[in-house]
């Protein structure tokens, strides 16, 4: 974090010229050259973007990570799960640099190592050993530690149906957190029934079913507040007005949504439903505005809109703006480290575990 001398230093970078930061990011990173990798996440603003040696989902990214053994700074455009992700995955001699420190997961810390050791003890005293965790990457690297230490898995939306299959053969019952749209989504889409889901509110210590003694699947009651902002209103002013209209939407939204459309899928998937459709398709598209406008923008032959045109994109993903990588890249050609994201050696042996049977089973 920024001391006070340095948050006065840093604030002149918002009255600087974006084409100089620009010009000057360019000519550091190709200063660096191979030693330095700068990634960025679909849902980053086109300011950033525009650098990336590498963008892509959740997955992709940790797969970039893991695969990467050349760049010894990786400057990391998401947010700080995703940044803990990669310090696991990759070498002690690389660091992974997030622009910002504060660009966090709303969705990632409605789930605590507290409430989970409490959820977990509850729950294995009424289900005994046969309980297996599951996490969503969008979670702390602590919250995948749990995970990996209990014998469970991450997951991501590009590959969730494929591990919570996985899944549901090691165990009678799974616990999945903390997105209880993305667990509930897919495991309806995998033949459990609603009656088979349950979910826990952490905050009161209870679990709500109708027929505990018949679910397999505990949901834990988080979510993305990004993709809160969809309902099933939307899809149905549109289909009104546009009877030609594709709905396309991710995971993360509401069961409601993904039932009322016509594709569901990760945001590599929803970007490559966009480019295989015909010319002149009409495509609504449920998911963080900084990805629909850029999709938007570089199909012009197709129609591309908004489902809701009033959302908003991740506030917190949106604190990697140009001057804090300006700055970043600044603090990189000067020799400092900028803000280094380091998980400690405990915890990254044991969320490795999770990451790496997620990779394995991605394979």
């Amino acid at each position: 974090m920024l001391d006070l001398k340095e948050k006065v230093a840093f604030n002149r970078y918002y009255d600087e010229a974006p084409e100089d930061q620009v010009a000057r990011i360019e000519k550091i990173k190709a200063d660096f050259g191979t030693d330095l990798m700068l990634v960025a996440h679909h849902y980053q603003k086109d300011e950033i973007v525009q650098f990336a040696d590498a963008r892509g989902d959740s997955l992709k990214l940790a797969q970039i990570a893991a695969n990467n053994h050349t760049a010894k700074k990786i400057v990391f455009c998401g947010v700080h799960f995703m940044a803990e992700t990669a310090d696991i995955l990759t070498a002690d001699n690389q660091d992974i640099i997030l622009p910002d420190p504060m660009a966090g997961c709303s969705m990632a810390d409605m789930a605590n190592p507290f409430q989970l050791n409490k959820a977990w003890q509850f729950l294995t005293a009424h289900y005994g050993k046969s309980i297996i965790p599951v996490t969503y990457v969008n979670s702390s690297a602590a919250i995948k530690a749990f995970v990996g230490k209990h014998g469970g898995v991450a997951i991501t939306s590009s590959n969730a149906k494929k591990i919570m299959t996985w899944a549901l053969k090691q165990a009678k019952h799974l616990l999945f957190l903390p997105d209880q749209h993305l667990g509930r989504n897919v495991a309806m889409d995998l033949g459990i029934t609603a009656d088979q889901i349950g979910l826990w509110h952490a905050q009161q210590d209870f679990l709500e079913a109708d027929h505990p003694e018949k679910v397999r699947v505990i949901l834990w009651n988080g979510y993305c507040s990004v993709h809160q902002q969809f309902n099933v209103g939307h899809v149905n002013s549109l289909r009104q007005k546009y009877p030609d209209v594709k709905i396309i939407v991710h995971p993360e939204c509401s069961h409601e949504v993904t039932e009322a459309a016509d594709f569901v899928g990760s945001t590599s998937a929803l970007i490559k439903y966009v480019e295989n459709a015909p010319e002149n398709t009409r495509i609504a598209i449920g998911t963080d505005n900084n990805l629909v406008g850029r999709l938007k923008a570089n199909h012009p032959d197709k129609r591309i809109m908004f489902l809701n045109p009033f959302s908003c994109a991740c506030i917190l993903m949106n604190r990697i703006d140009l001057p804090h990588l300006a700055w970043t890249m600044d603090q990189l050609a000067a020799g400092h480290s900028g803000h280094v994201i380091t998980v400690d050696s405990q915890t990254a042996y044991w969320a490795k575990k999770a990451l790496s049977r997620m990779l394995q089973l991605s394979v």
